[in-house]
């Protein structure tokens, strides 16, 4: 009798978040599978006990998963992560542990490159900023409004062309632009002119958008270098992570007015944002929700209940990394 309620027993999941990460289908997740959450309200007290036993942990957003973490739950088998990013994940030590990472996918991808265009329309052509001179009643006052620069026909550098970057390609090709791109290797079968390095194709182009994964190798990619080669008449949109640019450079190259523009949806130290940047006309800001729309939202719940099942079904999980032995 014993052994059959077992079995009837809802699969144990543990919720690995920070406490302020909550995502609207939590109750769902309730209603089929036992949920170990660190951080209930009230705490349930079998929590300790229950989480040496699940093999399987959502990963919510960017909460970290190092090795530590996963010492604190030795029977995890999978993570289902619910970020398209990977520096938060510790993936050495879940390729030492067998354990297999699963991200968002392409969930985010269209919506990102929908923002990415977005920020450099509004940065290139002033939209933000015209919005602004309107609703201060300056135009009956000044009259004149500052030009903004032409879209179409820009040489447009993309840094990363992976899920995102290649939709950024396509969507710029409507603009009839040149595009270029720098990424971990050529992309075999692509149109577009490949640089080696970010500071080649920097010099070569009128706007830059950072949309590659965050790695040690891709922390302050966007360097003083990158920028001086980027030119005065140079924009740089950022869809990427926050510590792709260097973001003191920045703030002085915006500042002395030494690199065109910027399109910022992330940064270094969020949510704090350089005050500096607030005055500067030819900055667009966004508080890191180029991934956020009802479509990304309802693409992600559909990828991470389907990875839960899969992974408790004994099924092929979508999505994976490989995490390749060395």
């Amino acid at each position: 009798m014993a052994a059959a309620a077992d079995q009837e027993a809802p699969p144990l999941l543990i919720l690995h978040r920070l406490p302020n990460f909550k995502l609207s289908f939590f109750p769902l997740l309730r209603a089929k599978y036992t949920v170990l959450d660190p951080h209930g309200d009230p705490p349930d007290p079998s929590f300790p006990a229950l989480s040496k036993a699940a093999r399987l942990m959502l990963c919510v957003g960017p909460t970290p998963v190092t090795s530590g973490v996963l010492d604190g739950y030795p029977a995890v088998e999978c993570v289902v992560g619910s970020s398209a990013g990977l520096n938060h994940f510790d993936l050495a030590a879940c390729r030492r542990r067998g354990v297999r990472v699963t991200t968002a996918g392409d969930s985010f991808s269209d919506d990102v490159a929908d923002y990415a265009v977005g920020l450099a329309i509004d940065v290139l052509r002033r939209v933000s900023a015209a919005d602004r001179f309107v609703r201060a009643g300056s135009w009956p006052v000044q009259k004149q409004y500052g030009l903004g620069s032409k879209v179409s026909g820009k040489r447009v550098g993309i840094v990363g062309l992976g899920s995102i970057g290649s939709r950024v390609a396509k969507r710029f090709e409507a603009f009839n632009c040149n595009i270029a791109y720098n990424s971990t290797k050529v992309k075999p079968n692509v149109p577009y002119t490949y640089y080696a390095n970010v500071v080649d194709l920097a010099s070569n182009t009128d706007v830059l958008i950072v949309c590659c994964a965050l790695t040690d190798d891709t922390r302050h990619l966007i360097n003083e270098e990158v920028m001086t080669a980027l030119g005065n008449t140079g924009v740089v949109v950022n869809v990427g992570r926050g510590a792709h640019v260097d973001e003191r450079e920045l703030v002085e190259f915006l500042v002395r007015g030494e690199i065109g523009g910027a399109g910022l949806d992330v940064f270094e130290h969020e949510p704090r944002v350089p005050e500096e940047l607030f005055a500067l006309d030819n900055v667009v800001l966004s508080p890191h929700h180029a991934v956020l729309t009802p479509d990304s939202l309802g693409a992600l719940e559909e990828l991470i209940f389907g990875n839960i099942e899969a992974f408790f079904s004994n099924q092929p999980l979508r999505a994976e990394l490989e995490l390749e032995l060395n």
